[in-house]
């Protein structure tokens, strides 16, 4: 755990950070706390109260429901924060963040995060601009679901982690099959059958967890039906 951070000399700050001034940068970072999770932590946990907004400054998390009825929500890698409609207002965590990877998160104090809301407009802006990204792909993620059948869901999400997490088409899978079927709302043999379908007809090749995209545009077709 790293406290008292100089956030003026950080290299991986957000696009909001970098409107913020050398003082309000001080403030950042006296009122932020640094901390490393190993693949497998938990960061934060549906229904805890929370006086922070976490930022994922490296690594990869799966932000999830809890119970019996878990559902993933949303794949996130960072650089990005994580949380922000859940804490800034009510202060409980309506979800829970697990490490996919090792990750190295800053907790930053709410009330200093507003305050810079309030005062520096460039901030403002770039915060919203990430709020209306992260909901696209939510939306984008849900239109998935509801239109397309397990070959299209599955597509898409292969296609995501290959283009927005990993940027290469050789990656390894960061979910499990049951875990993968949970992301697209399928069974985790359903996952199972499709992902041999797709490699026996040379879409991809897969072993275990890594897998290749050997045939983007045909996996792209697959992605809408």
């Amino acid at each position: 755990m790293t406290s008292n951070i100089n956030c003026n000399t950080c290299i991986i700050k957000s696009s909001a950070a970098k409107a913020l001034n050398s003082e309000q940068l001080n403030a950042l970072g006296k009122n932020c706390v640094q901390i490393d999770f190993k693949k497998g932590d938990v960061i934060f946990k549906e229904g805890t109260f929370s006086v922070n907004i976490t930022y994922l400054r490296e690594g990869i998390v799966k932000l999830h429901t809890e119970g019996k009825t878990s559902q993933i929500l949303k794949i996130a890698k960072g650089p990005r924060y994580l949380g922000i409609p859940t804490t800034i207002e009510e202060k409980i965590n309506h979800y829970s963040a697990t490490a996919l990877e090792d990750c190295h998160i800053c907790f930053i104090h709410t009330n200093i995060f507003k305050s810079f809301i309030e005062e520096n407009k460039k901030f403002a802006y770039e915060i919203i601009v990430e709020l209306c990204n992260s909901e696209l792909e939510l939306f984008q993620k849900c239109v998935s679901r509801t239109k397309n059948n397990v070959y299209g869901r599955l597509s898409h999400a292969l296609l995501f982690f290959s283009e927005k997490i990993y940027e290469t088409d050789n990656f390894n899978l960061p979910l499990s099959r049951e875990e993968l079927g949970n992301f697209i709302n399928t069974t985790r043999e359903s996952v199972s059958r499709v992902l041999a379908e797709l490699d026996s007809k040379k879409v991809i090749q897969i072993k275990g967890r890594q897998l290749k995209i050997l045939k983007p545009e045909a996996l792209k077709e697959l992605s809408v039906i």
